[in-house]
C-alpha cells in the first residue's frame, strides 16, 4: 500500500522548470532514498509534498488526500526535518521540543526524555546559543517524540557528528520497526545505502532510476581483487572489465555485474591464490548517472533545491 504516490509532478518557476514529470511513491512501512546532487530538484518536491508549493501540473497523494487542497489534515500525521533549522532565539530547545509535539497532540514525555539523553541535547539552553548541529537535534528530537505515520527528512544529519548521525540512524529503523514511512532526502550516500529499502535518483529536475538498491546494482561494477599462480592473459580483452591496476603480484580491477560468470570462468584457469569481491557501493552507482553531465548549479528561482 502505498502512503505517498507521486504522479507525473512538474513544478515551473517562470521560464525554469524545476521538477519535470516526477514519479515515484513511498509504501506503508518502507525508507525511501531520495537522492541527488544539491539542484537537482530534491527540496522543491517535498515543498510540494508539505504543500508549501503549488505544483504546476501532475497529482500529489498523501495517505489518499491531495498535498496542497488537504495540506492541513496531511500535516496531523507527517513529521518534517529540514536540513537547515531555525528556531525562536528566546526559547530553550526543550519548550521548542514541547511546541511541536504538543501541536501534533501527541504527549509522550518518556519518548522525548530518552532521545534528549541519546542525542546529548542540554534543552535548558536558548535556542540563540545553539550550534547547527544542536539546532537539528531539537528538530530530530520533535519528530521522533512524535507519534507520525510519514517522516519526511531533507537533509536530517546535516550538521550532526558521525556519533549522533549513528543515532539518527536507529531513530530511523525504530520507526521503521512499528510500521512507520520514511522519505529520506539525502546526499550522503552511505546513509541512503545503510537505511533504505528503495531509492529514486532525481537529476535535473526528472527521476531517472527508481528501485530497491538490489535492483540498481546492475548499474554499477564489483571491484576485484586477485592473485592467481600463473599472469591473467587476455583479461583486458573480457566484455565489462574497467581499470586493470597491478598491485603486489595481484591484479586490481572493476567488472559490469552482468559479465561477473564469464570473468570468473577466465580467471579460474590460471590457478586463483587470493580471491577479493568488494560490492558495488550506492555511490558508484550515482557517481555513473552524473558522468559526462554538467553539475546542476543553482538557479535562484526561490532557491530552487
Amino acid at each position: 500500500m502505498s502512503l505517498l504516490k507521486i504522479n507525473n509532478l512538474s513544478k515551473e518557476f517562470g521560464k525554469f522548470t524545476a521538477l519535470d514529470g516526477v514519479n515515484f511513491e513511498v509504501k506503508s512501512g518502507e525508507v525511501f532514498g531520495f537522492i541527488g546532487p544539491n539542484g537537482a530538484g530534491k527540496s522543491t518536491t517535498i515543498r510540494v509534498l508539505l504543500g508549501i508549493l503549488k505544483p504546476t501540473n501532475g497529482e500529489v497523494k498523501i495517505f489518499g488526500k491531495d498535498a496542497w487542497d488537504d495540506a492541513v489534515e496531511i500535516h496531523k500525521r507527517v513529521a518534517y526535518v529540514p536540513g537547515d533549522v531555525n528556531l525562536w532565539p528566546n526559547l530553550t530547545g526543550g519548550e521548542v521540543i514541547d511546541l511541536f509535539v504538543k501541536l501534533r497532540g501527541s504527549n509522550n514525555k518518556s519518548r522525548r526524555e530518552e532521545l534528549i539523553k541519546k542525542f546529548d541535547l542540554d534543552p535548558t539552553k536558548k535556542c540563540r546559543t545553539y550550534s547547527k548541529g544542536n539546532r537539528q537535534k531539537v528538530a530530530l528530537i520533535a519528530a521522533f517524540s512524535s507519534d507520525a505515520d510519514l517522516y519526511i527528512l531533507d537533509e536530517p544529519t546535516s550538521g550532526l557528528d558521525p556519533l549522533m548521525e549513528q543515532v539518527f540512524q536507529d531513530c530511523v529503523m525504530d520507526v521503521k520497526k512499528q510500521g512507520k514511512s520514511v522519505l529520506l532526502s539525502s546526499h550522503i550516500l552511505s546513509e541512503v545505502e545503510k537505511l533504505c529499502d528503495r531509492v529514486g535518483i532525481i537529476r535535473q529536475g526528472k527521476i531517472i532510476e527508481t528501485g530497491s538498491l538490489n535492483e540498481l546494482r546492475h548499474l554499477t561494477r564489483t571491484q576485484m581483487l586477485v592473485q592467481t599462480k600463473q599472469p591473467i592473459t587476455k583479461l583486458h580483452e573480457l566484455n565489462g572489465i574497467h581499470e586493470i591496476i597491478e598491485k603486489d603480484q595481484a591484479l586490481s580491477f572493476q567488472v559490469d555485474s552482468n559479465e561477473m560468470e564469464h570473468v570468473l570462468r577466465h580467471i579460474s584457469q590460471f590457478g586463483i591464490v587470493k580471491l577479493e569481491s568488494a560490492p558495488p557501493a550506492l555511490e558508484d552507482l550515482f557517481m555513473r548517472h552524473y558522468e559526462g553531465t554538467e553539475k546542476s548549479t543553482d538557479t535562484g528561482a526561490g532557491g530552487v533545491n
